[in-house]
């Protein structure tokens, strides 16, 4: 009897149980610099938006007011111009980054290129990750199927490597060439040519799902395959998928970067990092603030995209977290 409440008393001790959100939630806190990313994203997010808002819908900061007396200025000079009308003074009357060869504001610039390349990145991988899903859930539902002489897992799965085996930036360099610039075909061309390892990703989450009690009983009951694949078996195998998402915001951001740097991106005077880069590149010794800031602020980001998708890796792979 008292053995009864000592467990008893014991039991009430314990403390609360943890959902699975905030397991997982605490697992990416213990992990101090994708908890740092995460933030630091998050504050980049709304800094995109306000970027979106302040240089096209209530312009605070114009990223295209050409002032030609004040070209050159490295961060934080004073607006001093004599020459220029009262409506192109900068903010507050200082150049917080400097002003580039045309004189425009550079932290303008910047404001207006976050949004965008954020855009491009998030765009590319929605179109990644619906393709990707797919092909992958049809790879993995439908793998055992026959198509003549072969099935349709070999198949789909056949044609992945086809695609895997074109070096991909290249592949992007030489589609983007043949099509007029425009924002719309980067995102496209971007999502259409990185989907490949969310297909494997979906296709080995599905193989080892399909055999799984819940889909074995909704199979018995005639649920059509369709609400099988998006109902019960997509939402249990989207989670490492959004990992890898994430990590791929940031390969779609240094490869927008990159097309855009060497002319095959977004096209003046719309800005992002990479034009802002490739402008800047001309006047290396005499503006190096014209090459550093979008160069660091790329590198800065794509890093935080890196070490948060490492640290969501790791909450939601049980076999990665580290023993504390």
């Amino acid at each position: 009897m008292n053995l009864m409440n000592e467990q008893i008393i014991n039991a009430d001790t314990l403390p609360p149980s943890k959902g699975l959100f905030q397991e997982r939630w605490s697992i990416l806190k213990r992990n101090s610099m994708a908890y740092a990313s995460y933030w630091f994203l998050i504050a980049l997010f709304a800094f995109a938006i306000m970027g979106k808002v302040l240089t096209q819908n209530i312009v605070i900061f114009d990223p295209k007011t050409v002032r030609l007396s004040e070209k050159f200025l490295p961060p934080l000079t004073p607006y001093a111009s004599k020459v220029s009308v009262k409506e192109d003074v900068p903010f507050m009357g200082v150049y917080l980054l400097g002003t580039d060869e045309l004189g425009r504001d550079v932290f303008a610039r910047m404001m207006e290129g976050s949004f965008v390349s954020l855009t491009v990145g998030f765009v590319a991988v929605a179109i990644s990750l619906t393709v990707g899903v797919f092909f992958g859930g049809l790879a993995g539902f439908y793998g055992r199927v026959k198509l003549g002489f072969i099935t349709v897992d070999t198949l789909i799965m056949g044609f992945v490597d086809i695609m895997l085996c074109f070096p991909s930036f290249f592949l992007i360099l030489t589609v983007v060439a043949l099509l007029p610039p425009s924002i719309y075909n980067i995102m496209i061309v971007i999502g259409l040519t990185s989907w490949m390892g969310i297909a494997r990703f979906v296709r080995a989450e599905f193989l080892s799902l399909r055999d799984q009690d819940f889909v074995v009983a909704a199979k018995s009951q005639a649920i059509p395959a369709w609400r099988i694949i998006f109902i019960h078996m997509v939402p249990n195998a989207i989670a490492p998928v959004l990992v890898s998402a994430s990590i791929g915001v940031a390969t779609a951001i240094l490869t927008e970067s990159s097309l855009s740097f060497l002319g095959f991106g977004v096209q003046p005077p719309d800005a992002t990092w990479g034009n802002i880069l490739a402008d800047g590149k001309t006047f290396l010794f005499d503006a190096p603030w014209l090459t550093f800031i979008p160069g660091l602020t790329i590198l800065v980001v794509v890093l935080a995209f890196n070490l948060c998708g490492e640290g969501l890796r790791e909450a939601f792979n049980p076999k990665l977290r580290t023993k504390l």
